[in-house]
């Protein structure tokens, strides 16, 4: 595990030096805090820091060939390295490490632009060419791991995380305003998209090969989920192959020559990876708000496998918190659990160098309550619209949010303020806390004028490039390529990577994503319960206590927060002057928006919290330093 750096040049203007290249590195220190390696060659300077896990002693980067004409510097981990390895030796290649690392050189001799396709694992690799004058940069299939480029025409610039990119000092710190009014709307950036404008995102499964003597900076797709379900195979057969690939799965992701454990929140998903993982260490954090705190399941689940299990109950500085965290967050979320996150990420640290965690099961399995609340909105919409719309919404609109964490009232108010959002945004309607309405009280007339791509832009596009699959396959395809890479992986190695902590994701690998896509939709939601199929599966490992119990989520008591302990920061971040001199959002709603919160009329949490965190990074990242 590592971050990575690099600046192309072209067209006559200085090289890159070397120098240039530490500083973009030195930034990222805390995602190799080991090593570090760089090389500078025919306008093309690499750079890493390495987080040494496999082949402690042999793996500095970068990585050559035989004959030092190709060489990487790569984040991440393959997990079939030694198959590849094995396959490439009998083909003539000659390995000088025991790293990972070393099979990307050689499968690229072997198999050239295409060698992406035969590597297992979670990646960002630059790889440069020197007998071709090429560089290629690689993101994984999934996008578990991140791959920032800005290109000018004059250099390309590139890194593990948009810092890097800054502090080459070739990149222009300009607002994208049509990406922060799809920030405020998803609570993520989607696609390539980023809050600066001359800085994207290499997308999940998706290459540049770029022709030194001619760049051409056009990323194409090397892999796409397949769209085939089978089925011909019965309830069983699909739960038993589901059990045995997750368990190969674990397996092949437990390499390491460091120690390793396991989050364990006590949902399914987390714990199901614990199952697969006997004797592990395991970790989880709680907090002292009964509705935010699943600890008791967590040891429920420990006891029954006999891991070794440590958990906290936090009741962290969140203030000095936030100040720490907002460092990681150059390419902001605004998802609340990102301090659960890290403090989780924290704890297992003190103990572990690589973690396994459970994300990816919902998006592969069905796990999410929009999946539900959709199908409940097709049936909602055929009451009459009298009663809808003169009877039901009203009512749920003037009951005050209740500051539990969920509750009948709660999901009551959620759903009716989904329903505002287009239809055709099918189940990720529930997804957007700030839609064109909002937008268009939020924005002040002239900022609005800059935001020229539909809300629902992506979504759409997903869901047509999904193509012919099952309804439910269609919107689990759309949360994969979105919700998942965009948001739940980016919070995971940026809280993970904050502590050097190696986060790794069993059900993304590439084998379980397309076995799960294989699969008919019944086997995943089905009346009215979600992942049924995996739930079959979990109840062969663990207490069915803990299997069928009602979905928390992995959260924090943020609406609480924002009355109390972080109303300072709130007033100070979105203080009516600042507001005001910035331009970009109206002032008298803002306000409206804070008195509405405070007074528990509404629960504008969400809305409140992404315009914090905008606020905090434009003030650290927007303004030269």
């Amino acid at each position: 595990m590592c971050g990575i750096a690099g600046i192309v040049s072209f067209g006559g203007v200085p090289s890159p030096s070397k120098a240039q290249v530490q500083d973009m590195c030195e930034v990222i220190h805390h995602r190799g805090p080991d090593a570090d390696g760089f090389d500078v060659r025919g306008g093309v300077g690499l750079g890493m820091r390495r987080l040494s896990i496999i082949d402690l002693s042999g793996g500095n980067q970068p990585i050559f060939n035989e004959d030092d004409t190709i060489l990487c510097v790569f984040n991440g981990e393959i997990y079939n390295f030694e198959q590849l390895r094995k396959e490439l030796k009998n083909k003539g290649h000659k390995f000088r490490t025991q790293s990972d690392t070393e099979v990307i050189v050689h499968a690229y001799e072997e198999y050239g632009d295409t060698f992406p396709s035969h590597l297992n694992g979670m990646f960002a690799i630059a790889l440069h060419d020197t007998r071709h004058n090429k560089l290629l940069l690689v993101r994984d299939h999934i996008g578990i791991k991140p791959l920032f480029y800005s290109f000018d025409g004059s250099y390309l610039v590139f890194g593990s995380e948009i810092k890097c990119l800054l502090a080459s000092g070739l990149v222009e710190r300009s607002l994208n305003l049509d990406g922060l009014g799809q920030f405020l709307a998803w609570e993520y950036l989607p696609g390539e998209m980023t809050l600066l404008k001359d800085v994207h995102k290499l997308e999940p499964a998706s290459m540049l090969v770029i022709d030194l003597n001619n760049p051409q900076i056009t990323p194409r797709e090397y892999w796409d989920i397949p769209p085939e379900e089978d089925s011909s195979l019965s309830a069983a057969e699909w739960e038993e192959r589901v059990d045995t690939l997750l368990y190969e799965c674990v397996q092949r992701q437990r390499i390491a020559d460091v120690p390793l454990g396991a989050f364990l929140s006590g949902g399914v998903d987390s714990s199901l990876v614990a199952a697969a993982m006997p004797g592990a260490k395991t970790f989880s954090i709680g907090f002292d708000d009964p509705s935010y705190n699943e600890l008791h399941w967590a040891q429920k689940v420990a006891k029954h496998l006999g891991v070794e299990h440590r958990d906290e109950v936090i009741q962290p500085d969140i203030l000095e918190l936030f100040d720490k965290l907002m460092f990681f967050m150059d390419d902001p979320i605004a998802d609340f659990s990102i301090f659960p996150t890290y403090l989780v990420s924290r704890l297992a640290r003190e103990h572990v160098t690589v973690a396994l965690s459970g994300d990816g099961g919902d998006e592969l399995f069905g796990g999410y309550e929009t999946y539900l609340a959709d199908a409940k909105g097709a049936q909602y919409q055929k009451l009459p619209a009298f009663i809808r719309r003169g009877l039901v919404e009203p009512l749920v609109r003037a009951i005050k949010p209740r500051p539990e964490k969920k509750g009948l009232i709660n999901k009551a108010k959620r759903f009716v303020e989904g329903l505002d959002q287009p239809a055709d945004l099918s189940h990720a309607r529930w997804r957007i806390f700030a839609g064109e309405v909002a937008q268009a009280q939020l924005f002040t007339p002239e900022a609005a004028s800059h935001l020229p791509t539909p809300l629902g832009h992506h979504i759409r596009t997903l869901f047509a490039k999904a193509g012919q699959r099952h309804p439910l396959n269609k919107s689990l395809y759309v949360d994969t390529k979105s919700y998942l890479c965009d948001n739940i992986l980016t919070k995971v190695d940026r809280m993970s990577m904050a502590v050097s902590l190696e986060a790794r994701v069993p059900y993304l690998d590439v084998d379980l994503v397309e076995l799960a896509f294989a699969m008919p939709a019944e086997f995943k939601v089905a009346g009215g319960e979600t992942k049924t199929l995996l739930k079959k599966v979990a109840a062969r490992h663990l207490p069915e206590e803990c299997v069928y119990r009602p979905k928390e989520g992995f959260s924090i008591p943020i609406k609480q927060w924002l009355t109390t302990t972080l109303r300072p920061l709130m007033e100070d971040l979105l203080h009516p002057r600042t507001i005001r001199e910035q331009g970009i959002f109206q002032e008298s709603h803002v306000e409206q928006l804070k008195k509405e919160h405070y007074s528990g009329r509404a629960n504008h949490s969400h809305i409140l919290w992404a315009l914090i965190m905008f606020q905090s990074w434009q003030k650290r990242w927007l303004k030269e330093t």
